[in-house]
Order: C-alpha cells, then sequence, then structure tokens
C-alpha cells in the first residue's frame, strides 16, 4: 500500500505555576475544577488515553489510546504536571511511545518540543540553543529516547533555530505549507517558488542549512487541519476520515496525507473529538483504506526528493510572520472588536531589555564559580528535573571551578533560576490574546518580576524601574487599568513571595491546621523550632519561629511571629526575620499575659512595639489556603443561612403545596428557598460515603415538582464523583451484588436530573471488568446460577446507563 495517513496532535499548555511557589494555584474561571491544567486533562489528555469506539446503536464497543496511533508532542512544562498530579495518564502517554515503537517499525510517536514555547526566530541565539537542548533532554528523561523530531511553537522558524536543531540531531520538523518558499527536485537546479503555499503536502522535502547539514520538513495539509480545529470534521468520525482519504492524488507513488493541530483539539476544543479522532483511524484500519504511520518511519521508508527553501520568520497562527508575537500586526482572537494590540511591541521591548540586563548580572557573577556560564545553563535542566540535594550537589561538581561556600551555591542556584525565568518570560502565550491584563501575559509579567526579584539578591540592582517605563509605553483595552505598568503594579507586585512572606503564610496558616514538625509549603520547607498557642471561645494566638528553605534556591531564614484571630474574618499577623532569644520570651510573656486577660488591644500594642507597623491579613495567605480558611470561618455563617432557609421551607412547606395544586406560580423569594434546600440536600447526600438512596429519591422528586433550577455544573462534578468511586470501589468487589444494586439505583434516580455527567473513569472499570466477568457470569446464568442471573442483570443495565457494551 503507497497511502500513508499521519495525524499529529501539538499537546500544550503554558506554565501556569506561581514562580514564586512552582505550584498552579486555584483559577476560578476553570469551576468546577481546581485549575485550567486539571480540567483540560479532564476534558482531553485523559479521554485520549482510553478513547470510545461506538457501535450504531452509540454504545462503546472498544477503548483505544489515541497516542498509540498518532504522531504527537507534548510540552515539557505540561509533562513535568501531569507526573506531579496526573500519573496515570502521564504514564499511558510514556507507554504509548513504547507501544508506538512496535506498531511504526521502531520509531516511536513522540517528537520533543521547544522546552517553554516561545517564538524562536524572535530569541536570541543562546536561548535558542538552551531552549532546544532542554526540550531535547526533558524528551530523553521521559521518553528514555532520543527524539526524532521536534515541534517549533507557532511553527515559527528560522534558519538559525534549524541549523540549531540538525546540529542537535534533530531530523524533522512540520510547518504549515506557506511556510514553504521554493523547491526543486534534488540534483537539479531549477527553483520553483511557492510563495502562495501551493506546495505539495504528501511528501517530506530536505532543506539544506547554512553550515553544512540538513534537515527534513513535513508540510502539513492545511485546509483539513483548518477543518478540524475550527470547522464541524470533528462531529463524526467517519466524515473525518474520508476527509482524509479524498486527499490523495491520483499517482503511484507513496502519499503522506497528514495533518497538524493542536491536540487539545480532540476533547477540550471539541467535546468528544477524541472519539471522533478515534473512530476516523478504526475506520481507516478495520477497512485497509490507508496505513496509519508518523513521521520518523515514513522518512525511512520514502526519503525525500524533493528539497525547500523555507520562508524566514513565518508562523502557522500569523499572516504577517511572526508580528502577532511583537507588533499590533492585525492578528487577535476576533473576541473583543476595536480593542488594540498597540500593547505588545511595548511588552516585547522591556522584555528583551531585561533580558539583556541580566545577561550581564548573569555572566559578571556566575563566571566567579563555573567553566563555561552558558553551558551550566544548559545543563540546568537536569536540575530542573531532579531537584535533589545529591543530584544538584553532583551538578555543582562538574561544573564548579573551586570549592565553594553554602552561601555561593545559593547565589549560583539563584543565577540558573534567574535565566530560567527569563526564559519563562518569553512563552508565547503572553502576547498572543488580546489585551495585557490577560491571564497569560500577567503570567510572562510575573516570571519577569521573579527574575528581577533574583537579580536584586544578587547585584543589589534594581531593574523594575527601567522595566516599568517601557511598560508605561502598552496600552491597556481594559479600564481598570491605563497601561501595562499598571497591570504590572496591581496584578503581579502583589503576588511576590520571599522567606518573609512564606513564613507570613505559615503564621497565619498554622492557626487553622495543626502543622506538624516539618511541612511543604510548595516549593519551601518550613521547619517548626517554637511554637505557642492560646484560646479563649473564638478567640486564637499563635507565637512562634519557624525556619523557612526554599527548595529552589537553598536560601533559608528563621522568621517570628505572633498572630491572633479575633473570629469571623479578622485576623492580624505580625512576623519579621528571628529575633534573640530573651527577646523572644519576653514578647511571648507580655502577649500571653494580655491574652488571658482578653486585653485585645493591650496584644495589638505589644505586637505594634516589637514587630512595627506592617500588619498581615487573610489577604497574605497564598489563594488556596485563603479559599480553604475562608469556608472555615463562614462554616457557621452558612450553617445559620442553611437553619434559616430550612425554618421557612417548612414553615411554608403547606402553602406552597396549595399552590402548585392550584396552579399558582411561587414567588421567586420562596421559589429561591426551596432551590437552596433541595440543592444542599442533593449535594450534601452525593459527596457522604453512606448510600441514602431512598431519601434522594425523594428530593429528586421534588425537584422535578417544583421545576427548580439547581446548580447543575456542581451537581454534575459531584454526582460524576460519587459515580466514579463506587465503580472503582467495585473493581474491587467485583461480585458484590449489592454494591451493582446500589450504583443501578443511584444512576436510575440521576437520569432524572439530566446532569452532565462525566463518566470516563467510570466506563473504563465497567469495560475493564465487563472484559473479565460478563461472559463467564452469562455463561453461569444461562446453566441457571440465580446469583449470577441477578449479577448479570444489574450488570448489563448499569452498562445500558453508562452506554457501555461488553456481550
Amino acid at each position: 500500500m503507497n497511502r500513508y495517513v499521519c495525524i499529529h496532535g501539538h499537546f500544550y499548555q503554558p506554565p501556569r505555576e506561581n514562580p514564586w511557589l512552582e505550584a498552579v494555584e486555584l483559577q476560578d474561571a476553570a469551576y468546577p475544577y481546581h485549575d485550567w491544567n486539571e480540567r483540560i486533562t479532564e476534558e482531553c489528555y485523559a479521554p485520549n488515553m482510553a478513547a470510545r469506539i461506538l457501535n450504531a446503536e452509540k454504545k462503546i464497543i472498544d477503548m483505544v489510546n489515541n497516542y498509540t496511533k498518532i504522531s504527537f508532542d507534548f510540552g515539557p512544562t505540561l509533562l513535568s504536571w501531569l507526573e506531579r498530579f496526573k500519573p496515570e495518564v502521564y504514564q499511558a502517554i510514556l507507554l504509548a511511545d513504547r507501544e508506538g515503537q512496535s506498531k511504526f517499525s521502531g520509531h516511536g510517536p513522540a517528537i520533543a518540543q521547544i522546552y517553554n514555547h516561545i517564538i524562536m526566530p524572535l530569541a536570541n541565539f543562546r536561548d535558542k540553543r538552551t531552549q532546544i537542548i532542554w526540550g531535547i533532554k526533558d524528551f530523553k528523561y521521559r521518553f528514555k529516547r532520543l527524539p526524532e523530531g521536534m515541534w517549533l511553537p507557532e511553527t515559527a522558524v528560522d534558519l538559525e533555530t534549524l541549523v540549531i536543531l540538525a546540529e542537535k540531531g534533530i531530523k524533522f520538523a512540520i510547518l504549515a505549507p506557506h511556510q514553504a518558499k521554493r523547491i526543486k527536485r534534488i540534483g537539479e537546479n531549477a527553483w520553483q517558488g511557492v510563495n502562495n503555499g501551493e506546495i505539495d503536502t504528501t511528501m517530506p522535502y530536505l532543506c539544506k542549512l547554512p553550515s553544512g547539514k540538513t534537515i527534513h520538513i513535513f508540510f502539513y495539509n492545511k485546509p483539513i487541519s483548518q477543518d478540524i480545529a475550527f470547522g464541524g470534521l470533528l462531529s463524526n468520525g467517519e466524515m473525518f476520515a474520508k476527509e482524509l482519504l479524498n486527499a490523495f492524488k491520483e499517482t503511484k507513488r507513496a502519499q503522506l496525507v497528514h495533518v497538524a493541530t493542536d491536540g487539545e483539539t480532540y476533547g477540550h476544543h471539541h467535546r468528544f473529538g477524541d472519539m471522533a479522532l478515534a473512530y476516523c483511524l478504526y475506520y481507516i484500519e478495520s477497512n485497509n483504506l490507508a496505513q496509519i504511520t508518523i513521521y520518523g518511519e515514513y522518512l525511512e521508508k520514502y526519503p525525500p526528493t524533493h528539497e525547500v527553501e523555507i520562508t524566514e520568520f513565518s508562523s502557522w497562527s500569523c499572516a504577517h510572520g511572526v508580528e502577532r508575537w511583537r507588533n499590533n500586526c492585525g492578528c487577535n482572537t476576533g473576541i473583543h472588536p476595536g480593542w488594540t494590540q498597540a500593547w505588545r511591541a511595548p511588552l516585547r521591548r522591556a522584555m528583551d531589555w531585561l533580558r539583556d540586563a541580566l545577561i550581564k548580572v548573569y555572566q559578571a557573577q556566575i563566571s566567579l564559580y563555573v567553566k563555561d556560564p552558558w553551558q551550566i545553563r544548559d545543563d540546568y535542566i537536569e536540575v530542573i528535573l531532579d531537584r535533589s540535594r545529591q543530584n544538584i550537589e553532583n551538578f555543582f561538581s562538574l561544573h564548579l571551578i573551586k570549592e565553594i561556600t553554602k552561601q555561593e551555591k545559593i547565589k549560583v542556584l539563584k543565577l540558573l533560576e534567574m535565566q530560567r525565568q527569563a526564559m519563562l518570560m518569553y512563552t508565547s502565550c503572553g502576547w498572543f490574546f488580546d489585551e495585557i491584563s490577560g491571564i497569560e501575559t500577567v503570567q510572562i509579567m510575573r516570571h519577569a518580576s521573579r527574575a528581577m526579584q533574583l537579580a536584586k539578591e544578587i547585584s543589589g540592582r534594581d531593574f523594575e524601574h527601567n522595566y516599568l517605563k517601557i511598560l508605561e509605553e502598552a496600552p491597556s483595552n481594559n479600564p481598570r487599568f491605563k497601561n501595562g505598568a499598571q497591570v504590572y503594579e496591581i496584578l503581579v507586585k502583589p503576588a511576590i513571595v520571599d522567606l518573609l512572606r512564606a513564613g507570613v503564610h505559615y503564621s497565619l496558616s498554622s492557626l487553622f491546621e495543626a502543622y506538624p514538625e516539618t511541612t511543604k509549603i510548595y516549593c519551601y520547607t518550613a521547619k517548626k523550632q517554637i511554637y505557642h498557642s492560646l484560646e479563649a471561645g473564638k478567640q486564637k494566638l499563635g507565637v512562634g519561629k519557624v525556619k523557612i528553605t526554599s527548595e529552589i534556591t537553598w536560601e533559608e531564614d528563621i522568621i517570628t511571629f505572633a498572630v491572633l484571630y479575633l473570629g469571623n474574618h479578622y485576623l492580624n499577623g505580625k512576623a519579621k526575620p528571628d529575633i534573640k532569644k530573651e527577646e523572644f520570651l519576653n514578647m511571648y510573656q507580655e502577649i500571653k499575659n494580655a491574652f488571658i486577660k482578653s486585653d485585645i488591644s493591650e496584644i495589638i500594642h505589644i505586637m505594634d512595639r516589637y514587630f512595627g507597623p506592617t500588619n498581615y491579613s487573610l489577604w497574605h495567605l497564598f489563594k488556596d489556603q485563603q479559599r480553604q480558611i475562608l469556608n472555615k470561618i463562614l462554616e457557621s455563617t452558612f450553617q445559620e443561612i442553611e437553619f434559616s432557609f430550612r425554618q421557612i421551607y417548612e414553615r411554608y412547606y403547606p402553602i406552597m403545596q396549595l399552590m402548585k395544586d392550584i396552579e399558582t406560580a411561587l414567588p421567586k423569594s420562596l421559589c429561591s428557598v426551596v432551590e437552596f434546600i433541595i440543592y444542599t440536600d442533593i449535594k450534601r447526600i452525593l459527596e457522604s460515603k453512606e448510600m441514602e438512596l431512598d431519601k434522594l429519591q425523594r428530593l429528586v422528586e421534588e425537584a422535578k415538582k417544583w421545576s427548580l433550577k439547581l446548580d447543575k455544573t456542581t451537581l454534575s462534578f459531584v454526582a460524576s464523583n460519587k459515580i466514579n468511586t463506587l465503580m472503582e470501589r467495585f473493581s474491587q468487589r467485583p461480585q458484590d451484588i449489592l454494591l451493582l444494586e446500589n450504583i443501578e439505583k443511584l444512576l436510575q434516580i440521576l437520569s432524572d436530573l439530566a446532569l452532565e455527567l462525566n463518566l470516563w473513569k467510570a466506563q473504563n472499570i465497567y469495560f475493564s471488568i465487563g472484559k473479565q466477568l460478563c461472559i463467564k457470569m452469562q455463561d453461569k446464568a444461562k446453566q441457571g446460577d440465580e446469583m449470577a442471573s441477578k449479577w448479570f442483570s444489574h450488570f448489563n443495565t448499569i452498562g445500558s446507563y453508562l452506554k457501555v457494551k461488553c456481550v
């Protein structure tokens, strides 16, 4: 067969970690999930590891790991997050590459990606080199092999980037057809211009580079790729397959029809896109219509016959080359007509100015300790991947030119972190969207802020003033902000963390959480030195010392604190670097005596005298703990509200029933009360470990009777978790008939609420158990085994609700 199909998915999320905490904080816009990484994982990355194949009745008849059948790249920063927080998805991706090698003649479907998605043509040479090296080393660390290809962010390309790729052993890259400039048959002299993108995309091309090396280029099929991303092609897997097959030409030579889109297209941007992808591949393979392949395998089988020259400073998502990431070129999301992107150029100038200023600090300072300033930066990825003390000590031994002190090691780590942040601040998403106050742009400003903080700690120089002067030239479309400098002051500066701020967080939260002797607070370790606490009713007092250590830079300090909670949201804290033992004892004794006497004003006076005027409150907690503690504080308030609403509900239920009987609409005030009580009770049952199904049934009937508008987003989330949890329990006790009955009844009850349930995990478990037990139980039932017959009946009914067919 000479017809080949390759589908490439570019899977990527921008680094969302707070640069000071190295963790993704709560993002309300991703509700009901904690953050966007978690939400997109549930909608895309996880479903693609077990994508469904449906029969004509829309029942699941098979599940496949899409990653084993497509070409894909995953952003290193995204894989790092998946490794920590979604290990089962992470392992499925790695396993897919190993399984894919047996399918694709020893070539793995995974290719590498530029480390943190910077626009390569706009980067300086050293950053290009480090980004490529980090991307390759990260890939090798995870996939245990060297990559054959590498994805260029936004497919933005220039010759210098391709030269470095080739020098580092990368065999191919993927570009859009309009990025080809001219082509010719290898060995011939006559070039043919293809500036308008009319290049034959069914073959690979050889690109000769100024260095004397070569690299191969695949130009994806643009019309089909755009229809996948922005059209309706993913509404039907068979239609998707036929569109790919129709792209083959009438010729005897081998052809490769291949497409490239964001991987998030398959499930996040288009719901059930993962299923359309799975069925597309199934349809092609099962009907033997073409051979599914990946780029490395195809290149080995069919080396290029033509040579290509590329259009430099071009990309797949900007009609003006790479201007979207440095100018007001007119490219935008289309969501905000009339908005200007004139902020992009000043933002780029600010980042370039800062980068160059930081280079001077870096070279001057790190040259005192290491052989090669840029080699150690290239190798720093080995520390990022493993921050254990022993690994870092080994890293130092390879690069340091002399024995150095602990403080000097801290300085070296800060210098390397400064450079990491200086590259993270170039992540492409910061320029892609429409407004400088958007979360993506604020994120890269935070990386810049962290880099400046480290530079100041190292050199004593403050770069923030000049950086902000440039940002003053960047206009905002949001009336809340005049320019980029105001965005920085309001949205970036409050997020800055140092050892003192980490100590403040520890001290404030210690009143609500009993910390062990040593605890992790994101990328900090907090070790309790002294801690005294007193309580009187709702009032709480905490006085102590804590040693805060950064696991990133090794810097540490002892923070002394005193915190006072007066009930509700009234929390007052004081903290400063360590004070002498005698002074601490005097301070504690004075505060203790005042607290025993309930002399609040005296306590605050003593705290001011010992710590100074700066106060810390709930506002200074890190976001996740801030929300948790607020919920704890408000718990009694919520209970009071519920008690009041429940009294109204019970007292006026008879008259509400009368109004229902005589077909009179409930007043909105009473309707709100009913909705609150019914919703609260349903949610509580679904979150409970108990199985109060009869009560749940009555509540659902009440909801239907009153035609209530319940919060279906939240109820769908908690109901999905309930069913998935029960199915996990069933997987451990697969012959538990009572549990089967309860799961069946729960699914039947919930079907009346018309929730949008995410039963992906439950379906996976059901399918796995079905493969093992279903036929066995069915055979026993046919032989007259009553228990088996009962089991099979319940199991089969659950399959109907889950839309899975096992027999």
